[in-house]
């Protein structure tokens, strides 16, 4: 399907750099290079070739991964390896309603909401006003933002402005202290998702789940190592991208 104005798209040349801008048939700034015409990407498909300034360069559409890569950091942001545990664990799809806690820099936002659009919906709940603002900046890069709302406030105690979520994600330390406060908004047999960094942390939120009733419930931690493939052979890499965080998976029964 030819790009549309509007699209943020990206730009590969040999060197496997990438410059991202926002497509318009008409003069556009794209960094590094300065005005071109947009024009020129006028029917073009995602991976065609487009010659700039003597230059060739291929012409991508953002994946997930791609987006969340790209984002402008503030607040640490939950890893793309984590990001697909919890879209699969939890079953977010398309129609999903999603109450996240956390913002960050809006990295698992950016995957919720592409998972449940264009029928679905995500709520998050910030604490601060300046992670909200980033990520509302980021995903708005994405053009996904008409599938998200926020609020402001302590998960503990606020007043969350959302009911009849399939999905709860959270992104504190002390999650079980919110527990009582956010699952009356989760649906019975909706599926809770607790991210924290430290082991303690994980067995909090294990036991608060637990003692409330939930049922399903598994603790994890996931690794991602990537394999060098050169001439004369293939070998596990030497870096991994190692812990990250702790994930605990539940399911909301009725009691």
């Amino acid at each position: 399907m030819s790009f549309k104005e509007g699209e943020y798209l990206y730009l590969q040349g040999e060197d496997g750099k990438r410059i991202w801008f926002r497509l318009q048939f008409a003069m556009v700034k794209v960094g590094g290079m300065g005005a071109i015409d947009g024009k020129r990407f006028e029917g073009l498909d995602d991976g065609d070739v487009v010659e700039i300034v003597g230059k060739r360069f291929n012409v991508f559409r953002p994946t997930v991964i791609d987006l969340i890569g790209s984002l402008d950091r503030g607040a640490q942001i939950i890893t793309p390896k984590d990001a697909c545990a919890i879209l699969m664990e939890c079953d977010v799809r398309s129609g999903s309603r999603v109450i996240e806690v956390g913002a960050g820099s809006g990295g698992l936002t950016t995957a919720l909401l592409n998972a449940v659009a264009p029928t679905g919906n995500v709520h998050t709940v910030e604490l601060k006003e300046q992670n909200a603002e980033k990520a509302l900046k980021n995903v708005k890069r994405t053009g996904l933002d008409q599938y998200w709302s926020y609020q402001i406030g302590d998960a503990k105690e606020v007043s969350v402005e959302f009911d009849d979520a399939d999905v709860i994600t959270t992104d504190m330390p002390d999650v079980e202290n919110a527990l009582d406060n956010l699952v009356p908004h989760l649906k019975n047999g909706g599926r809770i998702c607790c991210y924290m960094p430290n082991a303690n942390q994980l067995e909090n939120a294990f036991n608060g789940l637990k003692e409330r009733g939930f049922t399903d419930i598994r603790a994890m931690e996931i690794m991602r190592r990537g394999m060098d493939v050169h001439p004369g052979g293939v070998r596990p890499s030497f870096e991994m991208l190692g812990h990250t965080g702790y994930l605990v998976f539940a399911r909301k029964r009725a009691l």
